[in-house]
């Protein structure tokens, strides 16, 4: 309702002009929409005595000079008017706090860069983009209209780029402190009590653009120039090049990679599958005999046809690689079996002892047999 003010005071306006013109008509029409838009004394008795004269059958003159005339409402617009000079008064007022005038001086009165964003020397990057977030918003011109603002913010964003900077930082560290400020004063950089900190270590970049890369989603859209010495350098295009540059670098850096993968691609498709499998699987499902050991071993269906005049090489690699199983696999075994009985011994347990000895080995007696077998054979 209080957003419809001004408009209702304009249907009065109108109102009163239509009077005027002796349109008593249109003159009630608007004095009824102001009504309903902010009802105010001044409609309502201007309403009254316009019907008040049309009830009455007065003529236009006499209604017009009796509404223009009523002392109320010569009061009413005096008042009216007053306060529309008080609102214009606060409007204009000043639009900055007492604590916003007191940060600015801060700020001015600082001796250095670590001083301004409030952190330590041993400050790392995290605290300095947490602090430079805070001041920031905090002193940006569109947002703060202190008197002096606007160069604590600057201050502000020239202090983030030199201190998140290693190298300028290092730089400021040795020499920024005392004989920065020592030339500063010659040259009469400080001046009514504050510092310039356009002078002595300077950003490569302004403090709006700073502030449109943390706040802006990155750069903006067009190009943007930073000014390094006494040359303006084209930022994005630099930007660009540098991350061409590198996307090239860590190709090369992967190309050892990819040629390892690819090799061992390749290899896959030139090594062929083994003749026969020792376990019976979906491929490998038809059982064969070795004529020698009478090893047992599994094929593939076109085995027979496949591997024709190669079958007595293959059966001796079967049993080559039946009987090197069968030795790890006692050797495990026995190891297994002579630890367990020293363990036994030295926990002193009879019981357990005689269990750790009563364990079988069955890969060692399938070799013992299997060489057992091959002495008699010879």
């Amino acid at each position: 309702m209080e957003g419809n003010k001004d408009e209702s005071e304009k249907c009065i306006d109108l109102a009163l002009k239509y009077l005027k013109e002796k349109n008593i008509e249109k003159a009630i029409r608007y004095l009824q929409k102001a009504e309903r838009l902010y009802p105010t004394e001044r409609a309502k008795d201007l309403l009254k005595k316009m019907n008040e004269c049309t009830s009455s059958n007065n003529n236009n003159k006499d209604c017009q000079a009796e509404t223009h005339g009523s002392p109320s409402l010569k009061r009413r617009k005096a008042s009216n008017s007053r306060v529309s000079e008080e609102n214009h008064k606060e409007e204009t007022k000043v639009e900055y706090t007492k604590e916003q005038v007191e940060a600015v001086q801060r700020i001015k009165q600082c001796k250095n860069y670590y001083e301004i964003l409030g952190v330590s020397k041993d400050a790392d990057e995290s605290d300095l983009k947490k602090q430079y977030r805070k001041l920031a918003l905090q002193f940006h011109p569109d947002k703060n209209k202190t008197p002096g603002a606007a160069e604590a913010f600057k201050a502000i964003g020239n202090s983030f780029a030199v201190l998140s900077d290693p190298e300028k930082r290092k730089q400021y560290d040795l020499y920024g402190s005392e004989e920065v400020q020592a030339r500063r004063r010659q040259s009469r950089s400080f001046q009514d009590g504050y510092y310039d900190y356009n002078r002595g270590f300077e950003a490569d970049m302004s403090a709006e653009e700073l502030f449109n890369m943390f706040f802006g989603g990155g750069f903006p859209s067009g190009n943007v120039y930073v000014r390094r010495g006494n040359r303006w350098h084209n930022y994005r295009q630099q930007n660009e090049a540098q991350n061409d540059q590198s996307g090239y670098n860590a190709l090369l850096q992967m190309m050892p990679i990819l040629i390892l993968v690819c090799l061992s691609l390749m290899s896959s498709f030139f090594v062929s599958e083994p003749a026969f499998s020792l376990i019976q699987t979906s491929k490998y499902f038809h059982e064969r005999k070795t004529n020698n050991m009478k090893i047992p071993y599994y094929v593939k269906e076109n085995f027979a046809s496949d591997y024709q005049g190669n079958i007595r090489r293959i059966e001796a690699q079967v049993e080559e690689e039946y009987v090197a199983n069968l030795r790890t696999s006692c050797f495990r075994e026995r190891n297994y079996k002579e630890s367990m009985i020293w363990r036994a011994r030295n926990f002193f347990d009879r019981e357990l002892e005689e269990k750790a000895k009563r364990l079988g080995t069955p890969s060692c007696d399938a070799l013992s047999s299997l060489y057992h077998r091959d002495s008699k054979g010879l």
